[in-house]
């Protein structure tokens, strides 16, 4: 079968992902034979196309409507995951289970389109979350063609001429439900749009340049059985009061619009599952009669006006919500809060009161991600209480570490940054017994030592030390980390000792801004350990060791790159 790709690359893993599952002798003859008959045609975009079209039709049912919906986003987009997740459900795509939530469910869906080679993952979290994603261009005519075939797009590229002078807008379909608005809104708006009253999706993308609208009366007046609204980056002067009658909405998205006020009548949006929207100056406080809600981002606020949400018991994230607003709101009633963001001053917070708080959220709260502005302190709190709790982030200045009792025994993840600790985090977070990653960011800590005892960490696998600009010394005993295999730091002043007994270190992240590094690294590179370049804006190298080695060459291994880290430390690379 690989024989008959041709040597085509995209053939070859997509032939891979159709094959990726557990199949019989009998469906493998029926993918041969009919790569047999497809492929008889000539031409190497024929071939590939031919594999293209398998992967689509050996799709499961519910997998198709998420592969359709990838033909609105434009070509070689990076797709936040987030968005698309909270897309699919909003479009009902997701079908739900007993025992998942709809956002898991929606994960697994990705997965799956991923494992088949139709979704390219391009940036992953330090836990191996897709972050963010995109589509093959062939993948994405594939899906565009597919998507027109079942009247699913009417895709309505509307897009800035100068930008895209071979472009042209399509033709308008009054069976089509979605649409997707590339740059031009403007043009967009001036339209005459009675062939599409009955549009169920509207996307708008800024692909560069500045766009804004003075008015959005036309979508509600044109588009009333609209489901889902996401106009991230448009600038939007203000949002009309009669959006209120856009009753069939599931899904608004505003985030980047550079809006400050939302309407009253937002709250007449009783079918709404998800609002994005960020450095809102207030939230209307009308949140309270959207039940439906499950999913709330409204970060940054300017002010802490109050907000009541302890209606929506359906919420299952809500981040952005104040210290104030929430001390207000009876959170025994939010059953179904699985992730919370609390951010904002909080120097009026009084702690045993929040501390309850939190522990109400016992049954269901899994992340939490406490950040205080300014100089105020993160109220002291116990979250032994919350057993399903295993994300934790705090930034923001604190009093003291709290004691290892009162951690989450569940806890796997945890980020600390500007809490200014005087004191050596390490003795009371190396007993955390399930903790899997661990990122200490810029201001965590302000000592120069830290020292981990020979059994501390018995399961920590990612450990961070970003932006330490006092610490000169990481003193890991024998037996500490046993199952460490990622190290990322970027302060070549810091010493390591004990690095040599990690045997599972694998990974390790570090700032290259010297030539005299990499030469120095160069020594080490043809025996045990590879070398890739990181992209981003802060660049860097991720140094891998070969897989396979046994013990002794392992040993081997860590002593080379120790003694390479020594040299560099010693030469004050920064």
């Amino acid at each position: 079968m690989v024989d008959k790709c041709n040597g085509l690359p995209l053939a070859i893993v997509l032939l891979g992902g159709l094959l990726s599952k557990n199949m019989s002798h009998i469906e493998w003859k029926k993918v041969h034979d009919n790569m047999s008959a497809y492929l008889a045609k000539e031409g190497q975009i024929a071939g590939v196309m031919t594999m293209l079209n398998l992967s689509y039709i050996d799709l499961p049912s519910y997998l198709k409507p998420c592969f359709l919906h990838l033909s609105l986003f434009p070509e070689d987009y990076v797709i936040s995951t987030r968005k698309l997740l909270l897309l699919w459900i909003s479009e009902g795509f997701v079908l739900q289970q007993d025992r998942q939530s709809m956002k898991d469910m929606a994960e697994i869906y990705l997965n799956e389109l991923i494992n088949r080679n139709l979704i390219q993952v391009v940036r992953t979290s330090v836990n191996a979350r897709v972050m963010e994603c995109r589509v093959h261009d062939f993948i994405q005519e594939l899906a565009i063609e597919k998507a027109k075939e079942h009247n699913f797009i009417g895709t309505n590229i509307v897009v800035d001429p100068h930008l895209f002078p071979s472009s042209s807008p399509s033709l308008f379909s009054s069976k089509s439900r979605r649409q997707s608005i590339y740059s031009d809104f403007e043009r967009y708006a001036s339209i005459e749009h009675y062939s599409t009253s009955y549009l169920r999706s509207l996307l708008y993308f800024n692909l560069g340049g500045i766009c804004r609208i003075s008015q959005l009366d036309f979508i509600t007046k044109c588009f009333k059985v609209l489901r889902v609204q996401d106009l991230e980056g448009l600038g939007i002067e203000n949002v009309p009061s009669i959006i209120g009658e856009l009753i069939h909405l599931r899904y608004l998205g505003l985030r980047h619009t550079g809006l400050k006020m939302l309407p009253l009548s937002i709250g007449n949006l009783r079918n709404l599952q998800t609002l994005d929207i960020n450095n809102l100056k207030r939230v209307p406080d009308v949140i309270w009669k959207i039940t439906n809600m499950r999913y709330l981002y409204i970060e940054e606020q300017e002010e802490d006006d109050p907000l009541k949400i302890d209606t929506v018991q359906n919420l299952q994230i809500l981040l952005g919500i104040t210290f104030n607003q929430w001390i207000r709101n009876n959170s025994s009633k939010l059953t179904s809060l699985e992730k919370l963001k609390i951010e904002g001053r909080c120097e009026l917070v009084e702690e045993v009161e929040f501390s309850n708080s939190i522990a109400k959220l016992h049954s269901s709260l899994k992340s939490l991600y406490l950040k205080a502005s300014d100089e105020s302190s993160i109220p002291s709190l116990a979250m032994s209480s919350c057993p399903h709790l295993c994300k934790l982030d705090i930034k923001g200045r604190m009093q003291k570490l709290t004691e290892t009792f009162k951690f989450p025994r569940n806890l796997s993840q945890l980020t600390l940054e500007a809490c200014r600790l005087e004191c050596d985090p390490m003795p009371i977070l190396e007993k955390l017994p399930n903790l899997l990653t661990l990122r200490l960011r810029a201001g965590s800590y302000l000592g120069k030592e830290m020292h981990v005892s020979a059994d501390g960490f018995p399961r920590l696998q990612i450990l961070q030390l970003l932006r330490f600009k006092e610490l000169v010394w990481l003193n890991i005993l024998k037996g500490a980390m046993p199952w460490l295999m990622q190290l990322e730091f970027d302060n070549f002043k810091t010493e390591i000792f004990g690095l040599n007994e990690l045997l599972n270190l694998v990974e390790v992240k570090i700032p290259f801004s010297s030539l005299l590094a990499m030469i120095l690294f160069h020594k080490i590179e043809d025996s045990f350990w590879g070398l890739t370049r990181i992209a981003g804006a802060e660049g860097g190298m991720h140094i891998c060791r070969q897989k396979g080695l046994t013990l002794a060459s392992s040993k081997q291994a860590l002593e080379q790159l120790a003694d390479f880290l020594e040299q560099c430390s010693r030469l004050n690379f920064v």
